[in-house]
């Protein structure tokens, strides 16, 4: 691998500069691809990049970037997309910022004219890099954008870049994007940093998120992935008719879907059950609610266990010893057990707590 140091200007920089959103952005003369398929959003917060342009009027050096050399003998940006985009937005006039001793927001067409020159003509350090694929995106993934460091989804664009993940961003990767609008109340994450794609490929691939990626790097649409994830939410909002975006939402929907769909489920039982279990005090994991109404495994809603002061007050009562085997153990090798069991209604109080050896309490579990 080859790499050079260039050193251009920002009015080289911004010539031709086009954003044409999920076509690309590029620049230098329409040399340039800005965005190539793994890299981010624009993800830079308003002082982050006021402060590039700061750095760039007081004349002071702004980190190197990094470019790569195509076959063809354009470039494409590794590392400085968003410092790119921040000179190339101000140029257009896209923002202002506070330029000088003047205390007064000003975009780029407010400046005076050496004001303007001394910006267009500051010099940037770019280091060109040339080789395989292979090499490129190693060298990609071993140096940070913006400081950021980049998730396991952004990196797996990157090794699987085409017209699949070109396409699949355009359902799952952009802000108010498609599968925010139907899944923000239930999915964690934001979407341009590929949360959102993630959680879908992971639900659809059952975990497989690199063998799915693999097998459909050059599929020319993800039209596939992005039916699948409608009719995850649209099983969501059929099955549970209430919405509760607070317990809702981080929900693991993909998989229940994938083994539930077929199910013919009685949904005002459901909803039924979800507001008893919401007013439980003894369930500790609202959340949990979902998977378990499906599963009815009790793990889910992380019962209420037996305080400390509890258990101490019941073994004393009980002369330390276990109520099964009538042995006597120090405090440490019991443990609190439901005599009611919270399923048949049990609370977790003294009066339904008992103090059994360990050995018991998983076989008395296990039954």
């Amino acid at each position: 691998m080859e790499i050079k140091l260039k050193e251009i200007t920002v009015r080289e920089l911004t010539n031709g500069y086009e954003d044409n959103e999920e076509d690309g952005v590029i620049g230098y003369g329409g040399k340039l691809d800005i965005r190539p398929p793994y890299q981010r959003e624009f993800i830079y917060k308003d002082k982050q990049r006021d402060a590039v342009i700061n750095t760039v009027t007081k004349g002071f050096p702004l980190n190197v970037m990094y470019w790569a050399v195509r076959d063809d003998g354009n470039f494409e940006v590794i590392d400085g997309q968003q410092r790119t985009i921040s000179l190339c937005q101000y140029i257009e006039g896209d923002f202002s910022v506070i330029v000088g001793d003047i205390p007064n927001h000003r975009a780029f067409h407010n400046l005076q004219a050496d004001e303007q020159e001394k910006i267009l003509n500051y010099k940037l350090m770019i280091y060109i890099c040339s080789g395989t694929d292979s090499e490129k995106l190693e060298w990609f993934k071993t140096i940070n954008i913006a400081g950021e460091k980049l998730t396991e989804q952004e990196l797996r664009n990157a090794v699987y870049s085409g017209s699949w993940v070109t396409d699949a961003k355009r359902y799952f990767s952009k802000s108010g994007c498609p599968a925010y609008g139907i899944g923000s109340d239930y999915l964690n994450g934001s979407p341009i940093r590929q949360d959102y794609l993630e959680t879908a490929i992971k639900w659809i691939s059952k975990g497989n998120i690199e063998v799915y990626m693999l097998n459909h790097q050059h599929d020319t649409n993800a039209l596939a992935l992005w039916r699948y994830f409608q009719d995850v939410i649209s099983w969501v909002e059929g099955t549970f008719t209430r919405k509760r975006t607070k317990f809702m939402k981080g929900v693991d929907w993909g998989t229940l879907y994938n083994k539930y769909k077929d199910e013919v489920l009685d949904t005002k039982a459901i909803e039924k059950e979800i507001a008893k279990l919401i007013a439980d005090d003894d369930v500790q994991k609202k959340k949990g609610i979902y998977p378990f109404i499906l599963t009815r495994d009790e793990r889910h809603l992380g019962i209420r266990a037996f305080s400390d002061s509890m258990k101490q007050k019941v073994y004393e009562q009980q002369d330390g010893k276990c109520v099964i085997c009538k042995e006597p153990f120090e405090i440490y090798q019991m443990e609190g057990d439901h005599i009611t069991p919270w399923h048949e209604g049990g609370k977790t109080v003294e009066e339904n707590c008992q103090m059994l050896c360990k050995d018991d309490n998983r076989r008395k579990s296990g039954k």
